[in-house]
């Protein structure tokens, strides 16, 4: 029996996972599910799947939320996905404000960088599943493969993602069924 080789996919937080706020997630109680987000991730890691987040966080760089409130709304979203029976093999992000002309900030490709370094795992045609134009560029800036979603911003970019050939779904549910039917065809 030979085994399955791992596969990477990476997704963005806000708008893909969780609901987006132009006012951020500052709370475990602003952070909420988009239905069919964690159910989408638990059939990405029971299909041989894994799951890394790569997001921007410039609410920490802009003093809305500090770095432990910020890993106390990921750890209660890492709850949520095991409760559903997923799992994430890793969450990158950017503390930054766009101002900072940091490395790390999307559409750099600094986070990517970072998750094969720590990872060992090659970001090389492996999708990235954002709802922003930031997220597409983010993907090609690294060497991965953009996926857009319609949810949070999704629909603003999509017409830009489309002239670039980029394939779009729905929401994030839509992405892992296409890309499992792809991994198993």
């Amino acid at each position: 029996m030979t085994e399955r080789p791992v596969r990477l996919v990476m997704v963005d937080r806000d708008g893909v996972i969780n609901e987006d706020s132009d006012s951020y997630i500052k709370s475990i109680a602003e952070w909420r599910p988009i239905a069919g987000s964690l159910e989408a991730i638990r059939a990405l890691t029971h299909g041989g799947c894994r799951v890394v987040v790569v997001t921007n966080q410039s609410g920490v760089g802009r003093g809305l939320l500090d770095e432990n409130t910020l890993a106390a709304i990921h750890n209660h979203m890492l709850a949520a996905v095991r409760t559903a029976g997923g799992d994430l093999a890793g969450i990158y992000y950017c503390p930054h404000t766009p101002d900072a002309d940091c490395a790390c900030r999307k559409p750099r490709p600094g986070l990517f960088k970072r998750l094969e370094r720590e990872l060992g795992l090659s970001v090389r045609d492996a999708p990235y599943i954002g709802d922003k134009l930031s997220d597409v560029e983010a993907a090609e800036a690294a060497g991965a493969r953009p996926i857009l979603v319609r949810t949070g911003r999704g629909v603003e970019a999509e017409p830009e993602a489309v002239a670039r050939g980029v394939a779009v779904f729905d929401d994030l549910s839509g992405a892992a069924h296409g890309l499992l039917a792809q991994f198993h065809a």
